[in-house]
Order: structure tokens, then C-alpha cells, then sequence
């Protein structure tokens, strides 16, 4: 008799083959040289429960470009696992030929040639069409949100999130978590979340004074005859990646004995299928999933990975969505007398020149950029080659970031945070004004200008590298590496905190920097309160019309080990 866990695996394979990822398909579409919406929704309804999943949309209302990571590192246990698999390795690894939309969608390769064929994704307007057409075949199909969604745009910031609360409540959302979202202030947070026609999910966000819950733990939802309880788990560590002093009554953490006691709880109010729809990160996932029982679904987010098979840990499946609202995840399930049976799943790509826009959407989308159109649309400059933000070491974006921070701020090294959003832009196009604000949009924006001696750069640059690089995902508290501007080094991960970082060098100089010597550092998105400077959205702008054209070649100062 075959067992459920064997069961499993084996719908993991047949999805991968029959209807999931359909790289087969894929491949005979690029070979046509065609792609038409019907082939990118095509889907056998399967089971009785459908779960929708988008994640880490930041702000992101209309197509982006998006270039996904060149370097994605796992240590430890996870060591080349997904998704710490990128480029070539990842095209073998899930049979994907190269040049497919399929390729360009999920890797970096050839990344500015394949982005002028396929063109930009996403666009919620898109991504309205897509989950209304998976609503025709399943109408009571469960959209759910994994956060960091009311963060990250130039409209964002100027409509205190309106423009994503009201485009999200226009999509159907039914339940979500969060992140960024705590960055608009808790007096903000409150507000919408007040104003929401559904629960804002936090099973793991305690009141600080009182040790009590903050926010509902869980929703249940009947479900093609099944109960299914939906567990929110918001980002852990909230006042160590963002300001503290922005929500300074609220506790975070990934409360691991909570979420056990609250899938025990869902389970005796007689849950057929446990979601846990989270915001902790891939590996935070996947730990969890295996020292937790009982969960049978992981809809995760934060570390903006896109994967086109589930990882199955144990019984559990944790699904990774992308981000940029790039991608949207469909999951039918099989639940049966309490027990979850099988599945068929589909990463869908969000191809804004294929998949037609809704009208309705597109009207809410539009009526929000109306105000600010002229603002955002104003060219600034013009890229000379790719900027992108994505990996665990510098990108092209921060690299400008960093070269604007030096010259804007006179300063001898710059430190830009190694923040997952923001989109990308392909060479010999316009930098407008909203592409800039789509790479620093926050409430948090003050280019600091200050003074560190070479020791406190190496405890921070040691610091933040074993929040990346700590063999224990659940140590793992931050982004990918703060950029570095001015000053190269070396890295090898494999090392523990205090021993990863050597050869530090002041570039302009080709010294070594000295512990005892003070440097002249700026940098951007201090979590301390009362930082003082310029918005970095100005200091970018200052530079980028003053060079005009703005070509970033490849950084070679970050020299990688132990990898």
C-alpha cells in the first residue's frame, strides 16, 4: 500500500511533468515563438480546496523588469538546496531550457536580451486577470497575501499605502500577514488595518507591555467542504531589521511553541487543512516545517524566491511565489477526511504583454498614479547598462546608490542595506523619477553622513553577514549583504561571526584600512531614530542628472569563499 508521504512525492513529480511547471510546454512554446494567456492559465482543477498566493508585491502596481538573483548563497544544512540555486544550475535543476520565458522569468541568464523578447511582468491589473480566471474554475478559490505589500513605491509613499490597500481589496484578497507594512507607523498600521474587509494575520505579534496577542493568530474558511484554518506568522524580527521606534509597543519573533499550540488549536476546532502563511523567509520555512507537526502548507515570503516545484519537508509543502507580483501561485489540493491527499500546483509567470490587463483593476490602479503622473514619469537620466538590485553581495543599483552617497555626500565609503525590492531596469532606457523611488522609497530615507574607524566597520560588516551567513536559518535576521561603496574585501561565509571578513582596502588608495583610522562613511535607512539628511531619493536624483547617462560596471571588490 502506498504510503501518504510516498503519495505525495509522487504528485510532486506528476505536477512537475503533467501540468505544474510545464517545461515541456514551455519549451515548444519559445520554439514557436509564441505565448498566449490561455497557455500561461492552463490548469487541470484538481481536488476540492484551491489556494491563491501572491507575495512581497511592494508597491508594485504596473509591469516591472525584475532580474532575479546571479548569487544566492545557502549554508550549512541548506547548502545548494532551493533556492540557493541560480543561474545554469537552475535550468538544469528544473529542466528548463535557456532563452525560454520560462528561463527568463525565474534566472538572471541573458537577463537584458530576454527582457527586450518577452518584455516586463507583472502589473496588478494582470495579476486580477489571472485570479478571476482561476476563480471561473474554482469560484471559492482562498487568495491569500504574504505581506510586504503596502511598501516600496513613490505612490505608496505619498498615499500613506491607500493606492495597494485599496488595489489588494479590489483583487479579493481574503487574509494576509506583513512586514514592511509596520515601516507607515503603528498609528497607520491601525488605521488600515481597521478599515480592512479581512483579518490581518499575526499569530507571532505580541503586545510588549502585556504579552498578549496583538493581532488575530488565524482565520478559518470552509472550503469545497473542508475547514481550513490559514495561520499568519509576520516577519520575527521586526525591531532588528526595521525601526523599532515605529511600532514601539509590539513584540515579534518567530515563536516557534505558538505556532505549534496554534495549529493544536485549529486542528480541535476541526481544521481538514493547516496554512501557515508566512513571512519568515525560505530557510526560517523549512526549519520550521520540520519541527513543527501538523502544518500542512507553508505559503512563504520575505525572501522574495521563485520556485516552480514545491520543497516538500516532511508532509509539509512550502511554496515560494516570487515577489514584484512577477509570479502567482495556484495550488488545488485534495483534502480528505482531515488529511491532505495530493495536489497540483503552478507557478503562473505574469507576462504583462500576454495576460490582458483588467479594466476594473486598471481603473483603481490608475486612478491613484493620476495625481502624481508628471512627478513620476519625469527622466532624471538614462541607463547606459542593466541596474538591478537581487543577490547576496553588490548589485547595480546600489552600486549607483553607493557611487551618489561618495560623491552627493563627500564621503570616503558608502553603506547602502541589502534590501531585497525594488525592480531593475535594462540598459539604454529612461531612469524616470519613479524608477528611482521604486529603488528608496520608505519613511526612513536620510542619507547620514558620519565618522567610523576601521574596527566599527568591520563589527558591522560582521555583523550583518552572519545575519545572512549563520548556519541556523533561524539566526538569520536580516537581507542580503549591506552594499559597499569605496572599500572592497574579502568574504568567506563558511567561517564564523568575527572570522568571516579580511582584506579590507579603501579602493581610491589601494590601502588597507586601518582599525584604528576613522573613515568618513555615509549610508541610507539608519533604523535609529532621529538620523539626520537628506532623502536619498534627492541625493540619487542630484547624481544621476548630473552624469546623464549611467553605465555601472561589474563589481569585482567583494571577493567570496567557503561557498
Amino acid at each position: 500500500m502506498i504510503s501518504r508521504r510516498d503519495f505525495l512525492q509522487a504528485t510532486v513529480a506528476a505536477s512537475a511533468i503533467v501540468g505544474g511547471s510545464g517545461v515541456g510546454a514551455w519549451a515548444q512554446i519559445a520554439a514557436r515563438q509564441q505565448l498566449t494567456q490561455d497557455q500561461l492559465l492552463d490548469f487541470d482543477t484538481f481536488g476540492n480546496v484551491t489556494l491563491i498566493h501572491v507575495t512581497d508585491i511592494h508597491g508594485q502596481l504596473k509591469p516591472v523588469w525584475f532580474r532575479e538573483p546571479e548569487i544566492n548563497l545557502g549554508v550549512g544544512e541548506v547548502k545548494g538546496l532551493p533556492p540557493h540555486v541560480t543561474g545554469q544550475d537552475f535550468l538544469k535543476l528544473y529542466n528548463i531550457e535557456p532563452g525560454t520565458p520560462e528561463a527568463y522569468a525565474l534566472t538572471y541568464n541573458d537577463f537584458d536580451a530576454l527582457a527586450r523578447t518577452y518584455g516586463k511582468m507583472g502589473g496588478l491589473d494582470r495579476v486580477a486577470t489571472v485570479v478571476k480566471s482561476i476563480r471561473a474554475a474554482r469560484p471559492d478559490a482562498l487568495l491569500l497575501d504574504g505581506g510586504d505589500t503596502w511598501h516600496g513605491s513613490y505612490t505608496v509613499l505619498k498615499t500613506g499605502a491607500q493606492d495597494m490597500v485599496d488595489a489588494m481589496n479590489q483583487l479579493g484578497v481574503e487574509a494576509m500577514t506583513s512586514h514592511w507594512e509596520f515601516t507607515l507607523g503603528i498609528d497607520r498600521v491601525t488605521e488600515i488595518v481597521d478599515s480592512l474587509p479581512f483579518p490581518f494575520l499575526g499569530a507571532n505579534i505580541f503586545d510588549a507591555e502585556w504579552d498578549e496577542p496583538a493581532y488575530e493568530p488565524y482565520k478559518m474558511f470552509e472550503r469545497g467542504g473542508v475547514q481550513v484554518a490559514v495561520i499568519g506568522q509576520a516577519f520575527p524580527y521586526m525591531p532588528i531589521a526595521n525601526p523599532g521606534w515605529m511600532f514601539p509597543d509590539l513584540s515579534f519573533g518567530i515563536r516557534e511553541d505558538r505556532i505549534a499550540e496554534m495549529v493544536a488549536e485549529v486542528r480541535a476546532k476541526g481544521a481538514g487543512l493547516v496554512v501557515l502563511l508566512s513571512h519568515n523567509g525560505f530557510d526560517v520555512d523549512r526549519k520550521l516545517a520540520g519541527r513543527v507537526p501538523g502544518i500542512d502548507v507553508i505559503l512563504t515570503g520575505h525572501t522574495h524566491d521563485a520556485l516552480p516545484e514545491p520543497v516538500m519537508v516532511g508532509q509539509t509543502l512550502v511554496i515560494a511565489s516570487g515577489s514584484n507580483g512577477k509570479f502567482v501561485t495556484r495550488l488545488d489540493l485534495d483534502v480528505r477526511e482531515g488529511q491532505l491527499m495530493g495536489f497540483r500546483h503552478k507557478l503562473i509567470p505574469i507576462f504583462a504583454d500576454v495576460i490582458e490587463p483588467d479594466a476594473e483593476m486598471a481603473a483603481v490602479i490608475d486612478g491613484h498614479r493620476a495625481p502624481y503622473e508628471a512627478e513620476m514619469s519625469e527622466v532624471i537620466g538614462q541607463t547606459g547598462s542593466v541596474l538591478y538590485r537581487r543577490g547576496n553581495f553588490n548589485g547595480t543599483w546600489d552600486d549607483l546608490i553607493c557611487n551618489a552617497l561618495i560623491e552627493e555626500r563627500e564621503a570616503d565609503i558608502a553603506l547602502s542595506p541589502g534590501f531585497r525590492w525594488g525592480p531593475s531596469l535594462i540598459a539604454d532606457t529612461p531612469i524616470t523619477r519613479e524608477d528611482i523611488f521604486a529603488a528608496t522609497s520608505m519613511s526612513y530615507p536620510e542619507a547620514y553622513r558620519s565618522e567610523m574607524t576601521g574596527e566599527q566597520l568591520k563589527i558591522i560588516l560582521e555583523d550583518v553577514a552572519d545575519n545572512l551567513f549563520n548556519p541556523d536559518p533561524y539566526y538569520q535576521q536580516g537581507g542580503d549583504m549591506v552594499r559597499v561603496g569605496g572599500m572592497g574585501y574579502r568574504i568567506d561565509v563558511s567561517r564564523p561571526q568575527g572570522e568571516r571578513l579580511s582584506n579590507m582596502t579603501l579602493l581610491k588608495t589601494g590601502e588597507a584600512i586601518d582599525p584604528g583610522k576613522t573613515y568618513v562613511v555615509a549610508g541610507w535607512a539608519s533604523v535609529n531614530e532621529g538620523t539626520e539628511g537628506p532623502p536619498i531619493w534627492d541625493v540619487v536624483e542630484n547624481w544621476v542628472r548630473r552624469q546623464g547617462t549611467v553605465t555601472i560596471d561589474p563589481n569585482n571588490s567583494v571577493e567570496v569563499t567557503g561557498a
